[in-house]
């Protein structure tokens, strides 16, 4: 047999207590534990000898119908059907004939694993506990909830019908923050106890194991602080889990609260919302005081019915601020709509980005862009705080009120950014959306000082409650104002939306880029096929023409001669036309076959088979240093030679032309560039320079096709580099192509 008492508890870890098994129960009622398949009294609380006359040593282990036949005549269809574990079912009032006569007990029943648990608890003698005392009371709670103006009009009326059916000194209803701090938020007194409205008591008082239970069990109540543990008895050497016990012996730490808080008897109704713990109905009296079960339950189901109420205020608060920020979200995604990208819809109209959240500032920021609107840091402080998310933060939606706590970079900027709450837009090239909140400094009041002082008991160090409840004033700083539940879930929502939109851009454009190559590839095929069917044409047309100039001149008058000269000339152009756009259309179905390149070789090369354009010309070549290159040599040298024609050409009106052919390296890339001080041209139709066809000059004064630039940009760019060009008219122009360092 193992005797369980809860001063046996080791109080350094009040974290880690084991309140769900204290191995005893308070002395106001009886605790039998029936194991449900053999029907055998497996746990019973000591004072069964002092109540029915028996001694659990020999009634524990036999069948329940032997050792208490009357209570399990009585129970019997209660223990076929006992209540699922997470439940407590109150039975009924029932008189038992034991040592100290007739005495009336309030029978409720719950299960702990294998075992049904009977708890007998005799009602207080004054309690006057009928339906029909009580029913008035929660008739005319329901009828006031009606006119309920607010939340906090809410919560007075049910501190109020709670005392006006206990009768304890004091009701406080106590809500939890979601760091499980809790604040009093109504309050029903006399002038027994003092107020506590509007303190803040710390997460420590109720720690996680006992707000578990508080979750579970809706209702607890402690008749008297100075009580002594009546024990449980077993020959199992497990504990019973009394985690759903009316009678649960409580923490020896919270008894020493309760008597330092100078009540001696408390009750407490858990308030729910969608199954969690939303906070306390906490009832204090300063002497020992019982309530029956009967009026017990009237205030859980008193409580029950508040928390409806809670729940459908609440509902039609976030309904009303969910269908005003979404208005503000229509308009933003019609901004988006608007623009050629969703960032220009959200910086171009600020004042929605803002109201949409509620914020002071907010900031969108890419790898490569940021802007910041309103009260927010500067973008140099937002650049790091983007690093930092990405780093440490990548879920959808990341919101928190201590932004300087969790980043201690932020307490630079804390007086714009103590709030943050941010949306992804992008894991594969991170983008966020931001919105900030300044901080709010808060001058919180705490029921005493809110760390539990230690003391060496003993020789063991001893965690103790505090004993002071007096108000411990404390400034809070580096935090804001809480971010609302429809506040993150608008953003949730615009997030989705932006997500929404940027994948079906992405899907257009992945089909206009199907089409553009499928229309490209056509393209350059008829490109080919008419270019290389025009070759023969024009060839015979220049070769005959030359015969009949040949055979036919001294017969022609000067007139045909001078338009066998124009039909010679006209078709020579024509031909070289069709080479060029022929050699063109062949730049894309060419395969690159990449090698390394000296560039001096190649460009001296390329100055040597351009002399014949140079005859008679004073030129001054300037060739500085040239890197070698990976290119594909064929295409590379007709890059080269295109760019040092022109450079000849355009040239050709200076009395000394000066040609200059250089190099840099940056940011992993060879630039190489030709300068010539020829006509130059206007910058505002640089554009124009490397299309199919486009010249910028009259043909009479220089000659040339319009395709030789459209090539060079070509090529480059099948190398994975760029090409452009800078000019002043008449003042020269400066032709540039970047290569990549290493081209695969």
């Amino acid at each position: 047999m193992t005797l369980q008492t809860t001063q046996d508890i080791d109080l350094t870890a009040c974290e880690r207590e084991p309140i769900h098994i204290p191995g005893s129960i308070q002395p106001h009622g009886i605790l039998l534990a029936i194991r449900l398949p053999d029907r055998t009294l497996a746990y019973a609380s000591a004072n069964i000898a002092e109540i029915f006359g028996l001694d659990p040593a020999d009634a524990l282990g036999r069948p329940f119908a032997e050792a208490l036949p009357l209570l399990s005549e009585q129970f019997e269809a209660q223990l076929t059907d006992p209540p699922p574990a997470g439940t407590t079912r109150y039975l009924r009032t029932i008189e038992l004939s034991t040592d100290k006569g007739r005495q009336s007990y309030e029978v409720a029943i719950s299960r702990s694993g294998e075992c049904a648990v009977l708890e007998l608890e005799a009602p207080p003698q004054e309690a006057a506990s009928s339906l029909e005392t009580l029913y008035p009371t929660l008739r005319g709670f329901v009828e006031q909830l009606q006119g309920a103006s607010s939340l906090e009009v809410l919560c007075q009326l049910a501190a109020q019908d709670i005392r006006r059916m206990t009768g304890f000194d004091r009701v406080l209803i106590y809500r939890f923050d979601k760091l499980w701090n809790g604040t009093v938020i109504a309050e029903d007194r006399n002038e027994v106890l003092p107020s506590y409205l509007d303190l803040r008591f710390p997460a420590s008082d109720i720690p996680a194991q006992a707000r578990e239970l508080y979750r579970r069990n809706r209702l607890r109540i402690i008749p008297d602080a100075d009580y002594t543990p009546v024990p449980i008895q077993s020959r199992d050497p497990a504990p019973l889990d009394l985690s759903d016990s009316v009678l649960r012996s409580v923490s020896p730490v919270h008894l020493e609260y309760m008597r330092n808080m100078g009540t001696l008897s408390s009750m407490s109704i858990s308030i729910l919302r969608d199954g969690e713990l939303w906070g306390l109905i906490s009832c204090h009296n300063k002497h020992p005081k019982r309530i029956s079960l009967q009026v017990r339950n009237a205030c859980d189901f008193l409580t029950q019915i508040f928390s409806l109420q809670l729940e459908a205020r609440e509902n039609t608060v976030l309904a009303e601020n969910r269908v005003r920020l979404g208005a503000v979200q229509t308009r933003l995604l019609a901004h988006m709509a608007a623009e050629d990208h969703f960032i220009a819809g959200l910086v171009n109209h600020p004042g929605d980005l803002l109201l949409l959240a509620g914020a002071q500032g907010a900031a969108v920021i890419t790898q490569d862009h940021c802007r910041c609107l309103g009260r927010s840091p500067d973008e140099e402080q937002v650049k790091d705080l983007f690093a930092w998310l990405s780093k440490h933060h990548q879920e959808d939606v990341f919101a928190t009120d201590r932004l300087p706590e969790l980043y201690p970079a932020a307490k630079a900027y804390a007086d714009r950014a103590s709030g943050l709450l941010s949306i992804s837009i992008s894991k594969v090239q991170s983008s966020y959306v931001l919105w900030f909140k300044p901080e709010v400094v808060q001058t919180v009041k705490w029921g005493g000082n809110p760390q539990k002082p230690v003391q060496e008991e003993a020789g063991s160090v001893r965690l103790h409650p505090r004993r002071s409840f007096e108000i411990w004033k404390e400034t809070v700083r580096e935090q804001s104002l809480a971010w609302g539940r429809s506040e993150i879930e608008a953003v949730k929502e615009l997030r989705n939306a932006i997500v929404g939109i940027v994948l079906r851009r992405a899907e257009e454009l992945a089909a206009l880029s199907e089409e553009l190559r499928r229309s490209n590839k056509e393209l350059e095929a008829f490109s080919y096929s008419v270019s290389h069917d025009l070759r023969a044409p024009f060839r015979h047309i220049v070769g005959y023409s030359e015969l009949l100039k040949k055979q036919e001149w001294s017969e022609l008058s000067e007139k045909g001669k001078r338009y066998i000269d124009t039909i010679i000339e006209s078709a020579y152009t024509a031909g070289t036309l069709v080479d060029n756009l022929l050699r063109f259309s062949q730049m894309g179905r060419t395969a690159l076959k990449p090698r390394p390149i000296d560039m001096k070789v190649l460009i001296d090369e390329i100055r040597q088979q351009l002399t014949m354009h140079t005859a008679g010309r004073r030129i001054e070549w300037v060739v500085g240093d040239l890197p070698p290159v990976s290119a594909d040599p064929v295409l590379i040298r007709l890059v080269f030679e295109n760019l040092l024609d022109n450079a000849i050409k355009y040239t050709r009106p200076r009395d000394k032309a000066r040609i200059e052919i250089g190099s840099t390296r940056k940011d992993g890339e060879t630039v190489i560039f030709v300068r010539d001080n020829g006509v130059g041209f206007d910058m505002k139709y640089v554009e124009k320079l490397f299309g199919v066809f486009q010249r910028l000059h009259r043909m009479e004064e220089f000659e040339g096709t319009g395709i030789g630039l459209a090539n060079v940009r070509r090529i480059v760019e099948r190398h994975g580099g760029r090409a452009w060009a800078e000019g002043v008219l008449d003042r020269g122009a400066t032709f540039s192509v970047a290569l990549p360092d290493h081209h695969e």
